[in-house]
């Protein structure tokens, strides 16, 4: 598999599944930051995916996935004897669907402002609905090691990847001790270590 990635963008999260996973894997930098959009290649990344933006993942037999949480479950279900996520038809799956959306819905997405806004006002909006949703993550990892429970999962490393923007922001996490310990823990991971190497991020 080969993995389309930008440093640090939301990207990190599959390739931290990736290195999570044992399973063999390449990766090439896509530059989103200039038109036509290249890979480190010379590709142009819009002839491989249309949608323009990263992840993309070329699986072996050429076909594209997109869309982060799908990219996740899909590189955790290659090796169940892993457990980066609950078996398939569980109430747990579900629960697992149910954070990846609520992290790509109500964390991700809301971190866009933050970068594209010129407007400070709705910057410091954007950022007044993100304590929010810290808020009720902090009250989750409270009880609990991780975002499921006692074991780690592929929604662990999508949370680490949106938390670990604050710093390009220059925002901080000291309101939620809690968080700011799971960053810590999560970023210890070997795998997640490896992936941050290999973006250039370490």
């Amino acid at each position: 598999m080969k993995l389309y990635y930008s440093p640090g963008a939301c990207s990190l999260s599959p390739h931290i599944a990736l290195a999570e996973s044992g399973l063999p894997y390449t990766f090439e930098k896509v530059n989103l930051r200039a038109e036509p959009r290249l890979t480190e290649s010379g590709a142009d990344y819009r002839a491989l995916n249309p949608k323009g933006y990263v992840p993309a993942l070329q699986l072996d037999n050429g076909e594209f996935l997109t869309e982060g949480p799908a990219l996740l479950q899909y590189i955790a279900d290659q090796v169940p004897e892993r457990q980066l996520v609950p078996a398939n038809g569980t109430m747990a799956r579900y629960r697992l669907q149910e954070m990846l959306n609520f992290l790509s819905t109500e964390v991700h997405k809301g971190f866009a402002p933050l970068f594209r806004s010129q407007d400070d006002t709705v910057k410091e909006a954007a950022w007044q609905q993100l304590t929010t949703r810290f808020d009720m993550l902090a009250q989750v990892l409270a009880k609990q090691d991780y975002l499921l429970g006692d074991s780690y999962s592929v929604a662990d490393g999508y949370l680490f990847t949106c938390l670990s923007w604050t710093k390009y922001l220059n925002r901080s996490l000291d309101a939620w001790p809690v968080l700011q310990a799971y960053v810590g823990r999560i970023g210890e991971r070997p795998a997640v270590m490896r992936a941050m190497q290999e973006e250039g991020l370490l």
